[in-house]
């Protein structure tokens, strides 16, 4: 064994199965690296060892999918690799290096070396200017926005399927538009190669074209010894493709990586990557890390139940020698009005026990599952960031209701009628100036606003809506906010389809607005609630940070990945929600609908293990809805069907006590026997 004052000390610092990761030889290796096993370590360790082994620094490329990851990793490395230096490492991400090796081998396959990269925004810009010379915008059926065109166009291009598929699969609402779609992609692709541009998705899809020949391939193929590639489950089909044409004759590549949390299928990433990994490269050895460096015993084991009954895996338990007593709380609340107080209850009561809230999470599976919760926070003056999905009041469609609130509390806010009449069907920023100004002659009184004549393609949308205006206006300060709210839903919904894509959830959101508004006596007041506008989350209306600089984190399950707290709290954790049954997909198409529950459950694993000491899971057992032209009601939940009941011994299972003293056990003891009682009132 090395000693500590040895070259090889710092090998002492990984377990036997990390040190049999790194010191791997030549050949294909694979790491399946648990959550918070110390993957990082890991395969910055190796980097550092190869070097040390005598492999030149320019001769290792380094894949990860951040560049934060990968300068984390090169500075780890460099502990391992001595005096030797990692600075000639190729590290970075995957479009990085294509960018770089593009430039270097641009002339060989007649691309410009001088061509620029598209960020996203530029992207959406060229297909909207392409959507509108095509005259896309004028046909009777809607075509899809800018927005959603230029995701339709990513994944297929990414997951190498084809348009009707994808449409049928992830964007069945566009199915019409098929023809259409084709037309804009071809001059999409037209007009980039005209310009010598590249999006993001054709940095990878020259990369991988440009393989195909022999001779490129094979000067590439030299150039690199040994490929490194960082969270393998999260590639998709063009990188795995790359991958396997970089290493036709040469075989050495580490890949890390977890399927357990595989979760990001809707950016065209595939668990089969991963999977098939050993079959793609023969001879592969596989490690297993498993010993977590993370979380308490009783949390792993119920992350690895859950995982239990997963179809598509590697077989591995996670242990920890960090032992408790203190298992998982699963704590049953009435509805999501208590869930919210429970969960502040216990982030206050963890902050007195001096857990910062900074080290405290509540993660949600979709942005809006937070809706509620943040004001509640704001009430009680609890700071937060918000992170991942749709923040709540930056989201368009809850900005363009609180547009309406806005001018019937001020008739002159140009902006918000900007934003209210571009809703409006053949209504431009020329006719909206042209409102304006008759507004204005008539001093701005929206019970004339009927007197203003708009374009025959308005004018029924234009009409409700003067009717409900002048509805709100005429019941004055006696109608409740909520009620309000409920009017301009009645204008506001049915535009929602009109102007955005995927239009379920948005509707969703309203509901979710106007429950929150009704603990609001004044408009006023709940508009300047909303209406901050933070650079970075929505959490800053709850306040600015203390003085401490400390915050708690709400997030997305998604965007929790890589992440870690003390205490974490899964809110909503319901059939419907957990797995969400937009995720599912169509049921009449099992495979679809089994894939999605399987990525649900590991995104579901995601979040339990993120929690190092603490660990709730808060399920409501009854949810508000209000739809047109139904009515509002209540209906019951479901608990999550990953939390089976072969997992509740893991579990404490409790219900939120309504009187504020504490959590109560479900399995109180008592002396009554309910079944007696009501046989003998039949004697």
């Amino acid at each position: 064994m090395p000693t500590a004052k040895s070259p090889d000390a710092w090998l002492e610092e990984l377990n036997p199965q990390q040190r049999e990761a790194v010191t791997h030889g030549d050949g294909p290796l694979l790491i399946i690296a648990g959550a918070g096993t110390g993957k990082t370590k890991t395969l910055a360790y190796r980097v550092g060892w190869l070097i040390r082994q005598g492999i030149p620094a320019e001769r290792i490329l380094l894949l990860t999918f951040t560049r934060r990851a990968a300068e984390e990793m090169l500075n780890r490395a460099r502990r391992a690799a001595g005096q030797m230096s990692t600075e000639r490492v190729w590290g970075g991400t995957f479009h990085a290096v294509a960018n770089r090796l593009l430039r270097m081998y641009g002339k060989a396959i007649k691309l410009n070396p001088d061509f620029t990269v598209m960020d996203e925004a530029d992207s959406q810009d060229l297909i909207g200017l392409i959507r509108a010379d095509l005259d896309m915008v004028s046909k009777e059926k809607r075509f899809p926005r800018k927005t959603t065109v230029l995701k339709i166009y990513s994944r297929v291009v990414n997951s190498r399927e084809s348009l009707p598929s994808v449409l049928k699969k992830e964007y069945p609402w566009c199915i019409h538009a098929e023809d259409g779609l084709k037309r804009v992609f071809s001059e999409y692709s037209r007009r980039k190669q005209e310009r010598a541009v590249l999006d993001y998705d054709d940095l990878l899809l020259f990369w991988n074209h440009m393989l195909e020949d022999k001779e490129i391939a094979g000067h590439m193929s030299d150039r690199f010894r040994h490929i490194l590639v960082d969270e393998y489950q999260d590639t998709n089909v063009i990188q795995a493709e790359i991958l396997q044409r970089l290493r036709k004759t040469n075989k050495n590549i580490t890949v890390v990586g977890d399927d357990a949390q595989s979760i990001y299928s809707f950016r065209a990433a595939t668990i089969k990557n991963i999977m098939q990994f050993p079959n793609q490269f023969p001879g592969t050895k596989i490690v297993t890390l498993e010993e977590n460096y993370r979380s308490i015993q009783p949390i792993l084991d119920v992350g690895n139940a859950v995982m239990q009954s997963a179809r598509y895996r590697y077989t591995k338990e996670l242990w920890s020698k960090r032992k408790s007593e203190q298992k998982p709380r699963l704590i049953q609340v009435r509805d999501e009005a208590e869930q919210c107080r429970v969960v502040c209850e216990k982030i206050l009561k963890h902050l007195e026990e001096g857990i910062p809230l900074m080290q405290q999470a509540v993660l949600f599976r979709t942005g809006y599952h937070s809706d509620q919760l943040e004001v509640e926070l704001a009430e009680r003056d609890i700071p937060f960031h918000k992170y991942g999905g749709l923040k709540f009041v930056e989201a368009a469609h809850v900005k363009d209701l609180v547009a309406f609130l806005r001018v019937l509390e001020n008739p002159r806010d140009e902006v918000s009628w900007y934003r209210i009449l571009n809703l409006l069907e053949g209504v431009g920023p020329r006719t909206t100036r042209f409102f304006l100004g008759q507004l204005a002659e008539r001093e701005f009184d929206l019970k004339k606003m009927r007197e203003i004549l708009l374009p025959a393609a308005a004018r029924k949308q234009y009409e409700v809506m003067s009717k409900v205006f002048a509805s709100i206006l005429a019941d004055g300060e006696k109608l409740a906010l909520a009620s309000q709210i409920e009017r301009i839903r009645q204008v506001y919904e049915p535009m929602i389809p009109l102007n955005y894509d995927n239009p379920e959830p948005r509707v969703r959101d309203m509901g979710q607005l106007e429950q929150i508004a009704a603990r609001y006596k004044s408009r006023r007041n709940f508009i300047d609630v909303l209406s901050l506008d933070p650079p970075d989350a929505t959490g800053d209306y709850a306040g600015p940070p203390h003085k401490d600089d400390d915050w708690l984190t709400l997030s997305t399950m998604h965007s929790a990945k890589g992440c870690e707290w003390q205490v974490v709290y899964v809110i909503h954790a319901a059939d419907g929600n957990i797995p969400s049954d937009m995720a599912i997909g169509n049921e009449r198409d099992a495979k679809l609908n089994e894939e999605g529950l399987e990525e649900e459950r590991r995104l579901f694993y995601v979040a339990l293990t993120r929690a190092k000491d603490h660990l709730y899971v808060m399920f409501p057992l009854r949810y508000y809805f209000k739809r047109y032209p139904m009515g509002d009601g209540h209906s019951y939940a479901q608990l999550t069907r990953f939390l089976t009941p072969e997992i509740a011994p893991l579990l404490d299972v409790r219900m939120a006590d309504p009187y504020g003293m504490g959590d109560q056990p479900l399995d109180l003891q008592t002396e009554m026997d309910i079944r007696l009682k009501i046989s003998e009132s039949w004697r």
